[in-house]
């Protein structure tokens, strides 16, 4: 039986190498070729290398999402070297918690360029090809596109955004072959928390989740590779996973 992504391209971004590793791994031996992007591309060859080896197609591209210019490159090129996009995974995404009254808002610049104008170029860029090819977008947002707690203002904005902004372009595309997937983790074992700088807001964060048995990388690349392998008459909009332990 023939692989369910067999002759499929998938792009998949991300700042978080855990996500970024475990989708190509779940795409690739579902027969995608697979072109995987981030800033710092040095982090990317040990991937390229191992997905090679064990037969994938891949492609590694430098690329921050914020630069519209390098997004539409990078698109160009994934088509140029793979032959034709059918799959994106807008996994790029940093989380910078702290209180509104006291924050660095260059902080706000970088999530909004980032989570939310980065996903949106990328989108844009891709979406002729995935119209050609009745292709997927997948659309990494987070419990914090649902429900909102202190401390994660604009985090949450940038996520309520990504939800916005999926559910409207689904409208625009559906009935042109094209399905948007929406995925929302809750608290998930990632580099996102080491990045929070505002000491306070991280120490709490770190105590609230401590008792919490974490979703994993692995956890949120099974879902991406159900939503993208499920028939192409059916369309699974959004998943919602939060961990057992998380009210």
């Amino acid at each position: 039986m023939p692989s369910a992504l067999q002759g499929k391209v998938a792009l998949i971004t991300g700042r978080e190498l855990g996500h970024r590793r475990a989708t190509a791994r779940a795409l690739a031996p579902e027969g995608a070729a697979v072109a995987i992007a981030a800033r710092r591309v040095e982090k990317l060859r040990a991937l390229g290398d191992e997905l090679t080896a064990a037969g994938a197609k891949v492609h590694v591209l430098e690329l921050d999402v914020a630069d519209r210019q390098g997004v539409d490159a990078a698109v160009a090129s994934t088509v140029e070297a793979l032959g034709g996009l059918d799959i994106l995974v807008n996994n790029a995404g940093i989380m910078l918690l702290g209180p509104v009254e006291d924050a660095d808002t260059t902080d706000w610049t970088r999530m909004i360029d980032t989570n939310l104008l980065g996903l949106m170029y990328m989108t844009r860029a891709a979406l002729p090809h995935l119209l050609r090819s009745k292709g997927t977008v997948v659309q990494m947002s987070s419990i914090a596109g649902r429900v909102t707690v202190r401390n994660a203002a604009v985090y949450q904005a940038t996520k309520f955004g990504v939800n916005a902004f999926s559910e409207t372009v689904r409208q625009e595309v559906t009935e042109r072959g094209v399905r948007v997937v929406v995925i929302e983790p809750g608290t998930t074992d990632t580099e996102l928390r080491g990045h929070i700088t505002h000491t306070a807001t991280k120490e709490m964060y770190e105590q609230r989740i401590s008792q919490i048995r974490k979703l994993q990388a692995q956890d949120i690349a099974e879902a991406v590779r159900y939503a993208v392998t499920a028939p192409h008459h059916a369309t699974v909009h959004e998943i919602f996973i939060r961990p057992t332990d998380q009210v």
